[in-house]
């Protein structure tokens, strides 16, 4: 036992969700019929022809996001590109598989922060708590945290299950995975969250990320609005990968690189980051996603814009250029 005084998780109050309100609907979810405001970027279907040449020769699309994508009511073009075979797996956070659980199972997410955090209550909600049963249950069952996220929202007919990326990551057989900071999430300091078992579950998912990060020879890995966690995640699978394929007398070199966040950086980016004195030295998208580890034979593409335009533009392009190239095809 530690000698420190630990906090008494079992004085929280928790409250009911309904309480709480939602910044996001489920009706707010964008539909893939809406209208939006098309990204335009000189590279940007030079790399969606990347994505597409993957995918035609079999290799990976690995797509690494934040939780602001669900929050944006975007979940719907990400479940249409894993439904129809793009996306290969889809890694997120602790926020992002929060925000899905919650969308699926309340028909809303994210609140607001200013308002009950000067209350004491911001994340102690009741229903959510719920994510942690289901960390432990994974823990036992030797799962991932999204695996057994997914598999919960079908098996139990969540009511907003046709808005979970983890559910359709489930039943399209496509891992969704999240890899969580211990303590950056509100389901921690909910008195029913098991450490080991939260443990578990999230490293089961780093092992499945970093084996699908062996096979990315030839494919393309996305970072979508991800600052840390996304780089951080990537740039170690990529070393565990790397190291057993060395032992092989192989190489996994030969692969494309995107970033989409919202940070501008200056038009010679892939010369590499500045200075250790300078700010952006720091912003690890940049120098670990755009320019380290792809040094040596691949690409990388950085897109500036709001996930708003972004990610439609990229559904769209990918959907269009990708049925074009199966009627050539035939």
């Amino acid at each position: 036992m530690s000698r420190y005084e630990l906090f008494d998780r079992s004085r929280i109050a928790l409250k009911d969700l309904a309480e709480r309100g939602h910044d996001l609907h489920a009706a707010d979810c964008q539909p893939l019929t809406a209208s939006f405001e098309k990204y335009a970027h000189p590279e940007f279907g030079q790399f969606v022809g990347h994505i597409v040449e993957a995918r035609r020769q079999g290799r990976p699309v690995i797509l690494m996001m934040g939780g602001h994508a669900v929050k944006l009511g975007l979940s719907r073009y990400l479940i249409d590109l894993i439904e129809r075979g793009i996306i290969t797996h889809l890694a997120t956070n602790g926020a992002g598989i929060i925000h899905d659980f919650e969308l699926a199972s309340a028909g809303g997410t994210s609140e607001n922060v200013w308002k009950w955090i000067e209350r004491g209550q911001f994340g102690l909600w009741q229903q959510t708590s719920r994510l942690n049963d289901l960390v432990f249950q994974a823990a036992n069952r030797g799962e991932g945290l999204g695996e057994a996220v997914g598999r919960t929202i079908v098996e139990q007919q969540f009511a907003f299950r046709h808005l979970s990326i983890a559910a359709a990551g489930w039943q399209m057989g496509v891992p969704v995975t999240s890899h969580v900071g211990i303590g950056s999430d509100i389901i921690h300091a909910h008195a029913n969250c098991d450490g080991a078992a939260l443990g578990a579950a999230s490293y089961t998912d780093f092992l499945m990320f970093a084996a699908s990060i062996a096979t990315l020879e030839g494919g393309v890995f996305l970072n979508v609005g991800s600052a840390v966690a996304g780089p951080e995640v990537y740039l170690k699978a990529l070393s565990m990968a790397r190291n057993v394929a060395a032992q092989q007398g192989q190489r996994i070199v030969n692969f494309t690189t995107a970033v989409f966040d919202l940070v501008e950086l200056p038009s010679d980016y892939r010369q590499g980051p500045p200075a250790k004195s300078h700010p952006q030295y720091y912003y690890r998208p940049w120098k670990t996603i755009l320019v380290r580890t792809v040094a040596d034979g691949g690409r990388s593409y950085y897109f500036s814009g709001d996930l708003s335009q972004t990610i439609p533009s990229l559904w769209q392009e990918v959907v269009s250029r990708t049925a074009a190239a199966q009627s050539r095809a035939a």
